[in-house]
């Protein structure tokens, strides 16, 4: 039942850069978009729900949906510079690096020699398989639907999300608490997290209102992660629900028309593999 958990991440994170970027708009308009839609998602959770609140509970929920609010407007704003199938597999090399060790060094989540050694070979082939999914063919170069690709700007974009993605897992980790009752205030967070992104830089409009999807979509995972990484732990069950880049990277390719070379389509496929057999391995530190 864990696995099943941790594998709707996969699945419904991994469909988000795809249906925001169907669903259109800048990056400030696609991260209020998807808080209101994650809002409406922890809103209808806990009037079914109805948990506790402590006020431990509302300030780590509030400040984990702040600290989010930086990732994914970082990481939308790296993808806008980079396209979905470049930026979202080193978006998630960055994070999986920063999740991974956290719960291996911080939380203490691996204790024998068998859970350091499987968890460093795990993770040296997530984040090889995501180099290759972004790896670009120097001779031919990536062509994206962007008039100017810029490859220092996106990174710097994608580390500052890195951190506060990392931020966002690491700080309800730590606390331990309830993951049904921290999603409401993390979603208040979240909201204006956004909106202070948001404030004066752009319009709310139709794009705004259509990228509430892909917020459903997020709560969805978000509450699956959470529970899988209460039970399992950091290191495992958030490295698990980054698999997802699978859908990402073959999505931004066949579905938003992100051109590759042959070569190019050659390293897509060995990183998809490399992706899943460290997914696999994790599985195994569990089993």
């Amino acid at each position: 039942m864990t696995i099943l958990f941790a594998l709707v991440p996969m699945f419904a994170w991994g469909s988000i850069a795809l249906v925001s970027g169907k669903l259109g708009g800048d990056a400030n308009q696609q991260t209020l978009g998807m808080t209101m839609g994650a809002f409406v998602f922890a809103l209808v959770t806990f009037l079914i729900v109805r948990p506790a609140f402590e006020l431990e509970i509302l300030l780590v929920g509030f400040l984990s949906g702040v600290f989010w609010s930086v990732g994914q407007n970082k990481q939308f704003h790296g993808m806008k510079s980079l396209g979905v199938s470049v930026g979202l597999p080193l978006s998630t090399g960055f994070q999986l690096i920063l999740n991974t060790i956290a719960g291996a060094v911080f939380f203490h989540e691996w204790t024998k020699s068998r859970d350091f050694i499987l968890g460093f070979i795990a993770l040296v082939l997530l984040v090889f398989g995501a180099y290759l999914t972004a790896r670009q063919d120097t001779e031919e170069g990536v062509k994206t639907d962007h008039m100017v690709l810029d490859f220092g700007k996106g990174l710097r974009a994608l580390l500052l999300s890195a951190i506060g993605y990392g931020a966002y897992t690491i700080i309800i980790t730590w606390a331990g608490l309830d993951p049904l009752a921290i999603i409401f205030p993390q979603s208040v967070g979240m909201l204006l997290g956004a909106s202070l992104f948001a404030f004066k830089q752009t319009s709310f409009d139709k794009y705004v209102w259509r990228n509430m999807l892909s917020g459903l979509l997020w709560g969805l995972g978000n509450v699956c992660m959470l529970l899988t990484v209460q039970s399992v732990g950091l290191a495992i069950g958030f490295s698990l629900s980054q698999m997802g880049i699978i859908i990402s990277t073959l999505g931004g390719i066949f579905l938003l028309g992100e051109y590759k070379t042959k070569k190019e389509m050659v390293y897509v496929v060995i990183g998809c593999l490399l992706i899943i057999t460290g997914g696999l391995v994790l599985g195994y530190m569990k089993a």
